[in-house]
């Protein structure tokens, strides 16, 4: 029997289904339309700067780091061009260590070079793009871009590197740069947009010295490309440039030959010497011994390296002339003395009986072991170092009215010169006790504490740059200048030179007759007094002063003997000095660490200086050795001329 079907009910069911399929799609397209207006009309500006971002590229361009000169022009730190061979950590596929050991294959990598790159990693972020091997040859480049389809994460950049042609010579001053850290870059943060957008693309900055002193003018100002990008994010071509600025240059007043003068003449004792012109502030030289060579960090330095240098007895790193503290020792005394003059205590004729020793409460302070000098004047007493005049003089002034005296000549102050780090020292007086000390029984100031400060040692402890500041002001007639190190800079892009416009000069007031009593008396020191022998046939006149200072203390009813303790226990020798007599044009303070007396150690050093500044002479082979050796006695040989300073090239 056949089943009747239900035609009118079949085609309603089936119309049923046509409308809602048709409703379905009339709404489908009503949803695509209203998309189509909400992403062509509301969002068109938004998607329109999407894509236009997504189609271009903006890339920082770095500039050019300025260069740093000395005084007559030669160059202290410039660039050269390199290319680098770089690994991102995030982008590696598998263990880094295997990736390295496959990329060895190809490219040479040496075990410094995985220390500094494993530093590296510690000190950024995996995404970012690191150094493993810079100053890559032609044949490794090409070798590299051969295999480059294996290597994923590593590629090869053309950059900039920074060259200190020198080496070790004038590390201190100059400085290095260095990756930029994590916490320089947090510290970036909270820079102006302005500076922090100059900082976009820039890996390295300056970490000490003139680099970093100086470094937003030798950074220069960052510019900037726009290209136009695939897909894949590869660049097809330039749509518009704005070049960077390149940083400016650096002209410091130091004289390079002299700087390297200085350095060769200590070898490798420890030290510091500040040379200085008097008549403007220029420091001439600033020597610390020992260095150490600033490229080390130029591509970031290995752990070793770095343990080498920082964990060292001899502290290559400390800047010993702007952050190296010493007692000043007997180069105190014409200072003293002009406190005697100014405040009225003594004259240039008061006489003092030198036993040998002076006692002061019971405690007895030795002199020149034990023997007596007799009748002592002031000019006696500078030329032949009487201890018992000054320890007598400081009894009579005071722990505080020397501090009075001596805080404008600098001791104990910040000079203000143009690099960062520099350290205060101390210059005691009652105040600066009750505040440093903690125990109530250490704030009091005793009388007895005075008596040696007379002689340059107690709490006195100073910098060789301020030792050479005073011993400038001095020199010039009592008038300050402040230290300066850079005399000028130059535009990049105009070469228009621009001096640093110096501080006013301040007049510390000396009445001109008391000036020129200690001034006599330090010039008598070279002709018959303890630098005598040192200053023997100069061809000028000049003024100066030995110093021997404790290392450690030696107590009272103790001889000091070098033979019995330790060479870093061993006194420091000192000697401060200028010239021409007349018409001073340098004026400096130099300390050999542990080498016992200053004319013996010290002096050789200066007479060696002023030969070349004033006469222009630079000494032989024989009687540089005979200085190092300390030899104070030694011919000065025959001068030759100074030899033209030159460097290596950069490396390639």
């Amino acid at each position: 029997m056949t089943e009747l079907r239900n035609v009118e009910a079949d085609l309603s069911r089936f119309r049923a289904r046509v409308f809602v399929a048709g409703l379905v799609v009339v709404l489908s397209f009503l949803l695509l339309t209203g998309r189509l207006v909400y992403l062509q009309v509301v969002r068109h500006d938004d998607l329109s700067e999407q894509a236009e971002s997504n189609r271009t590229a903006v890339v920082p361009i770095v500039p050019n780091r300025g260069l740093i000169l000395d005084r007559s022009g030669s160059i202290l730190a410039t660039n050269y061009s390199a290319y680098t061979l770089e690994i991102t950590p995030s982008k590696i596929r598998g263990p880094l260590d295997a990736a390295l050991e496959e990329l060895n294959s190809v490219v040479e990598i040496t075990p410094r070079d995985r220390r500094r790159f494993k530093k590296l990693m510690d000190e950024s972020k995996s995404f970012e793009s690191l150094p493993i091997r810079t100053r890559l040859t032609d044949e490794e480049v090409a070798k590299f871009a051969a295999q480059r389809y294996r290597f994923a994460g590593v590629e090869i950049k053309a950059r900039l590197f920074r060259s200190y042609p020198f080496g070790e010579l004038a590390s201190h001053v100059i400085g290095y740069i260095g990756r930029v850290n994590q916490t320089e870059k947090q510290n970036m943060e909270d820079w102006p947009e302005e500076d922090q957008a100059n900082y976009r693309g820039t890996d390295y900055i300056g970490k000490l010295g003139i680099e970093q002193s100086f470094e937003k003018s030798l950074h220069g100002t960052t510019g900037v490309e726009e290209v136009e990008t695939s897909a894949g994010g590869r660049a097809v071509r330039k749509l518009a440039s704005n070049p960077a600025t390149p940083g400016n240059t650096v002209m410091l007043s130091i004289d390079i030959k002299l700087q390297r003068l200085v350095e060769d003449m200590f070898g490798e004792r420890r030290g510091a010497l500040v040379a200085l012109d008097p008549k403007t502030g220029e420091v001439l030289a600033f020597v610390s011994k020992p260095t150490f060579d600033p490229n080390l960090f130029v591509d970031g330095i290995d752990t070793e390296s770095w343990q080498s240098l920082n964990e060292s007895i001899e502290k290559p790193l400390l800047n010993r002339a702007l952050r190296g503290t010493y007692p000043p020792g007997s180069t105190y005394k014409p200072f003293m003395a002009m406190a005697a003059l100014q405040s009225g205590k003594r004259t240039a004729s008061t006489v003092i009986n030198d036993a040998g020793s002076w006692t002061f409460a019971g405690h007895t302070f030795r002199s020149h072991g034990d023997h007596g000098l007799g009748a002592v004047d002031m000019h006696i007493s500078i030329v032949k170092s009487s201890n018992v005049y000054y320890y007598s003089l400081a009894n009579e002034l005071g722990v505080d009215a020397i501090h009075d005296f001596m805080k404008p000549l600098g001791f104990g102050q910040i000079t203000g010169i143009d690099i960062n780090g520099e350290v205060r020292g101390v210059l005691p007086s009652q105040d600066w006790k009750r505040n440093y000390y903690k125990r109530a029984e250490q704030k009091k100031w005793f009388a007895g504490e005075t008596i040696s400060l007379g002689i340059g040692q107690g709490y006195n402890s100073f910098t060789m740059l301020q030792l050479a500041q005073a011993t400038a002001i001095l020199a010039n007639d009592g008038i300050k200048h402040k230290p300066r190190l850079v005399i000028a800079t130059q535009d990049a892009m105009t070469r228009q030179r621009v001096p640093v416009t110096p501080e006013p000069p301040i007049d510390l007031g000396y009445k001109p007759e008391h000036m020129a009593a200690v001034r006599r008396a330090m010039v008598s020191v070279t002709q018959d007094g303890t630098s005598a022998r040192v200053f023997a046939g100069a061809g000028y006149l000049s003024g100066g002063k030995t110093g021997t200072a404790q290392a450690v203390t030696i107590g009272q009813k103790d001889k000091y003997n070098a033979a019995k303790l330790e060479e870093h226990e061993r006194d420091h020798a000192l000697y401060v000095a200028f010239a021409p007599a007349d018409n001073p044009k340098i004026a400096l303070a130099v300390v050999v660490e542990n080498a016992g007396f200053g004319a013996a150690h010290a002096a050789p050093i200066a007479r060696r200086v002023f030969d070349y500044w004033l006469l222009g002479q630079y000494p032989n082979d024989e009687d540089m050795t005979a200085v190092r050796k300390g030899l104070a006695a030694a011919p000065i040989g025959k001068p030759r001329e100074a030899a033209a300073v030159t460097w290596p090239a950069a490396p390639q």
